[in-house]
């Protein structure tokens, strides 16, 4: 009967954990209401967490009505330092003094990024170049190009300054990399920057205070 329920298509809110990849979070749905038919609307790093929306059975079919939505994050950027992988899943290198930046220059800083821009994803990404997501030909250490795209950052409000750590919430258009922000950002101030903390509160009109974990997912399927 589950299995039934599951085809006929639904729409689940997870909250994902810290550390795993949204592949995990679709994998483990699957094995779980024994069906292959799972997607889910938009990946989030392993070192992101936060809401994913996942989609089963025949609603597979709106996967990319959902990911085409706008998206709220919100997250810390730690100044001072730059990261091969824009993130935490690679060490902080490049240090340079954050003398001098003021709460001032945060808040001027975050205001150049607001509005249609030009964003280079990171190399370090599920991005395809002849069939290969990149990040296996960057971990190589082959040189990898990727074109600048259009994306629109609608707000970008800085929440906290506790140096280094700068606390933020963005708005954005889909294709929008917040690890190519927090590393624009440290470079528009001159001293670097790297994506510490992020998570995902919100797609299109779906919270993720409505989510469930993947334990109450896994309660709710064995119940």
């Amino acid at each position: 009967m589950i299995e039934n329920t599951f085809e006929e298509g639904k729409v689940l809110l997870i909250d994902k954990p810290i550390e795993w990849t949204s592949f995990d979070i679709v994998r483990k749905i699957r094995n779980l209401i024994k069906i292959k038919k799972v997607g889910h609307a938009g990946t989030l790093d392993p070192l992101a967490t936060g809401l994913l929306i996942v989609c089963t059975g025949k609603f597979t079919k709106k996967i990319n009505e959902y990911m085409s939505q706008e998206k709220e994050y919100k997250g810390t950027i730690a100044l001072g330092a730059v990261t091969p992988t824009y993130d935490l899943e690679s060490k902080p290198e490049n240090f340079k003094t954050i003398e001098g930046i003021t709460k001032e220059k945060i808040e001027e800083a975050s205001k150049k990024f607001i509005g249609e821009i030009l964003q280079t994803p990171p190399i370090h990404s599920a991005i395809k170049q002849n069939g290969k997501p990149v990040y296996l030909m960057a971990r190589k250490g082959i040189d990898v190009v990727l074109e600048p795209r259009k994306i629109t950052i609608k707000e970008f409000e800085i929440t906290s300054v506790e140096m280094p750590a700068v606390s933020f919430k963005v708005v954005c258009t889909t294709g929008t990399y917040i690890r190519s922000l927090a590393n624009d950002f440290g470079a528009e101030l001159g001293c670097g920057g790297y994506l510490s903390e992020l998570r995902r509160t919100r797609i299109g009109n779906f919270k993720v205070k409505e989510a469930m974990t993947m334990e109450e997912f896994m309660k709710s399927v064995s119940s």
